[in-house]
């Protein structure tokens, strides 16, 4: 995993966990065709799930050209990124995972969004989605300036 995740769960092997540490090491790296590789070519993003400042309509980001897309709008405003994984539950073909995504930014300010993280793989390990389950005002409620 990249050194911006930390992680506080079990590391039982699964493919769903497997892919979603893939993903947040892949941030943290800010390597982004990496990271669009990760996901089936007609897979899903949301995040956070519903209407948001990233996505107006709560669609989700569809494909390789959407998730690509929000990386450029979301992702890549950020300084770094950091994970803090406290719980993660598989079953099936997914993972939820519980904790925390620290966003710093380039002005030295920095904004936790606390949320479940849920990842569906499929028959081969690729990403089908990808829902993150956070709050905007409550992660907003967060913001700091940096020392």
């Amino acid at each position: 995993m990249g050194s911006g995740v930390q992680w506080n769960a079990s590391r039982e092997e699964h493919p769903a966990r497997q892919a979603a540490w893939a993903s947040m090491s892949a941030v943290t790296r800010g390597a982004k065709q990496e990271w669009v590789a990760l996901f089936a070519p007609d897979a899903v993003v949301e995040d956070p799930v519903g209407p948001s400042m990233f996505d107006p309509e709560g669609r989700g980001h569809h494909g390789h050209e959407g998730i690509a897309a929000f990386w450029d709008l979301a992702i890549a405003q950020a300084e770094r990124i950091e994970f803090r994984i406290d719980d993660s539950f598989a079953a099936g073909s997914e993972v939820a995972n519980v904790g925390t995504i620290t966003t710093h930014l380039p002005d030295g300010s920095a904004m936790d969004a606390e949320g479940v993280f849920v990842y569906r793989v499929d028959e081969s390990g690729l990403i089908r989605s990808m829902r993150a389950f956070w709050e905007v005002d409550r992660a907003m409620a967060t913001l700091r300036q940096g020392s």
